[in-house]
């Protein structure tokens, strides 16, 4: 591990201008390509305290033996060469998008004397025409069928091309209808050709004018009387309408436009992008890649803007490009994309009407691609092997945790406090033994406090039910794990024994993770002190800087960022956030709905929505008698009569609750105003 005072450039040495850095590493290979406005505060921001910096910084920089520069003009052409030598060298602390598939294109080889429509991949050729990118290949060769009928260009290999030339005789496609047989003279090249330039006209997405000639054509055939004509036409406008029906309409105004949308975490993100053409999208792509370096939002946009466009010119480059964060700063990307398209572009953020809601389309892929990437990562047993073997290792553990309960506290600033418990065996959530506590022994914010007392709880249960040999106890503090108000089960998932309490827990864990830093492990080892438990390790994972705290160390163990342990114990730490952010939702939800209707025995939700529906308010259900009441259906006397016993009950002092409609969740104002 290098020191970087040891590389550091001398003082005035690094010119105060716009330029492009690398670092090398000790065998000189290129670990780390950045721009600067100015070079001189970029690189100064490199060389200061490593305990100051980014950890994934810290990281570079320790890994780094020297550092390079070259200045250049602008800062446009700082980020051409800085996509240029990323490209070249494939630093391994530069954020990589990772193509999760490769995408084929529907091309026209507009080069060739004969112009083929084929399917391809890779990397693309001058002088052909590509439409897409399409999800599959299969998708293309539907349009291409269906639009051979309105436009019989070549599809043939070269090879078939020039057998069928040579023996006098079109290929199947000929005879059908569906190849124009250049190959035999049928039509000319000059003709085949402005068939293949109207192909590519409507591909692109001048659609309307082609089926306004055709119908026009199609008219003139009928009043000729030429019906064979006029059918033939149709058939052809009903073709071209299924390949458009392909595609849906998303922008009425026929936009060029590409929609780029990012769902990212503290270690990875997934980048979507639509490719809307003609109003309708063309195509869809998407990406996945860790995030090596210390990266924003708008960073990643970047990042994703140079790998989109770095290889594109003229209209692959659309007029408008949608972002959900614009580079920093702005204007040397946006020069950049201008000068690949040869025209002006527009870089922005949408913020209302249909592109807004298109770009929250696009990030739902996005955020469904990186879940589905995360899933596919966990259900890899050898993965999830090598993740508890590092996890062992970095916490000096003397085997793997195949036990992971891990706890975490969730509050609406102070109130209605509650707590989770998550648990993973051999890196699988178990569901079925996830539990919660509601803690009401204190309110306010104190998660330290909190914390300690449900690792307490849950462990109080445990050491009762070894006692009792496996029979339920409650704890010597009454406060079991997971039991809410009057002492009843308040787990969402969990098996339950033939007493309505939850079963006991199978075996203790090896390993206890708490959402937080240093005062939260430390309040989680106390808790287990006091019980006298020294079998089960403890550990924190802090979200800021993803660092892993153990008890009575002072600096934090710091995991590799491809660290497949690291991994597993974020997605341990974020199932028991959601848990708990579930629960806490849950009961703020039920108080809020809670009213003077609630207080009436045996009457169930569906009633109580018939009630309020009936009269439209509970002021109006309040003033009327126990015989209009009666008129509800299914509201007997005797309910009648114990809902207008609760409604006149006086409301408790300073409760001051609106009356809510149960039906909606809405709060019912009076009449009055």
């Amino acid at each position: 591990m290098a020191d970087p005072s040891s590389y550091r450039p001398a003082p005035g040495q690094v010119p105060d201008g716009p330029g492009v850095y690398r670092f090398r590493d000790e065998h000189r290979r290129v670990i780390y390509v950045g721009k600067a406005k100015s070079l001189r505060q970029r690189l100064a921001s490199y060389f200061q305290d490593v305990a100051g910096l980014h950890p994934r910084t810290a990281t570079m920089v320790t890994t780094a033996a020297s550092v390079e520069w070259t200045v250049v003009g602008t800062e446009v052409e700082a980020l051409q060469l800085e996509y240029t030598w990323i490209k070249e060298f494939d630093p391994r602390f530069n954020v990589k998008y990772r193509d999760d598939k490769s995408y084929p294109f529907l091309a026209v080889t507009m080069n060739e004397e004969f112009p083929r429509v084929q399917v391809m991949r890779g990397a693309k050729k001058k002088g052909v025409r590509y439409f897409g990118p399409y999800g599959h290949a299969w998708a293309i060769r539907e349009t291409v069928d269906l639009l051979l009928r309105v436009f019989p260009v070549r599809t043939c290999s070269a090879g078939v091309f020039k057998r069928s030339a040579q023996i006098g005789r079109p290929c199947l496609l000929g005879y059908i209808g569906k190849c124009a047989a250049p190959c035999v003279g049928r039509v000319s090249a000059e003709d085949h050709r402005d068939l293949a330039e109207d192909f590519c006209d409507f591909m692109a997405g001048r659609t309307g004018t082609y089926l306004r000639r055709l119908q026009e054509r199609m008219r003139e055939a009928a009043e000729d009387l030429e019906y064979e004509r006029a059918a033939r036409l149709r058939d052809d406008i009903g073709a071209l309408q299924r390949a458009m029906e392909k595609n849906a309409v998303v922008l009425t105004d026929a936009t060029d436009a590409d929609l780029i949308a990012l769902a990212e975490d503290e270690l990875e993100a997934a980048v979507q992008i639509f490719h809307v053409r003609g109003g309708r999208v063309r195509g869809q792509r998407g990406w996945v890649t860790d995030k090596v370096e210390d990266v924003t939002t708008a960073g990643l946009v970047e990042h994703a803007l140079q790998q989109l466009y770095g290889e594109e010119r003229g209209d692959a480059v659309p007029k408008e490009v949608l972002v959900p964060a614009l580079p920093e700063p702005a204007e040397p990307v946006t020069a950049w994309l201008a000068g690949r398209r040869g025209s002006r572009v527009s870089l922005r953020i949408p913020q209302r009407g249909d592109k807004r809601a298109l770009m929250e389309t696009v990030r739902r892929n996005a955020q469904q691609s990186l879940t589905l990437h995360k899933t596919k990562r966990a259900s890899d047993l050898t993965t999830r092997s090598r993740a508890l073997e590092e996890i062992a290792e970095a916490l000096g553990l003397d085997s793997a945790p195949l036990r992971v309960e891990c706890f975490d506290i969730s509050h609406l600033q102070g109130q209605d406090v509650v707590g989770s418990m998550v648990v993973f065996e051999d890196g699988l959530p178990r569901k079925g033994e996830y539990r919660r506590f509601q803690i009401k022994s204190f309110t306010g914010q104190d998660d330290v406090r909190a914390m300690r007392e449900v690792v307490g709880r849950r462990f109080r249960r445990y050491l009762a039910e070894r006692r009792e040999t496996g029979e339920w106890a409650v704890p010597e503090d009454g406060g079991a794990a997971g039991t809410g108000d009057d002492g009843e089960p308040q787990e969402s998932t969990g098996p339950l024994n033939a007493e309505g309490r939850p079963k006991r827990f199978a075996y203790p864990p090896q390993l206890v993770v708490v959402d937080g830093g240093r005062p939260q492990v430390a309040a989680a080892r106390a808790a287990l002190d006091e019980l006298g438990i020294d079998d089960v390790a403890v550990c924190g994972l802090a979200k800021r800087l993803e660092e892993v705290w153990l008890p009575h160390e002072e600096d934090p163990v710091v995991l590799p960022r491809s660290s497949e342990g690291l991994y597993l114990l974020q997605r341990v730490r974020d199932e028991a956030h959601r848990f708990a952010i579930r629960y806490q939702r849950g009961k703020r939800a039920r108080a809020l709905r809670a009213g003077p209707l609630d207080a009436v025995p045996g009457l169930g939700e569906s009633r109580k929505q018939a009630l309020v529906k009936h009269f439209g308010s509970v002021k109006r259900l309040r003033a009327a008698t126990v015989e209009q009441i009666c008129e509800v259906p299914g509201i007997g006397r005797k309910t009648a009569e114990a809902v207008a016993a609760a409604l006149a009950a006086p409301a408790r002092p300073g409760s001051g609750a609106p009356a809510v409609n149960t039906a909606t969740g809405e709060i019912i104002e009076d009449d009055e105003g």
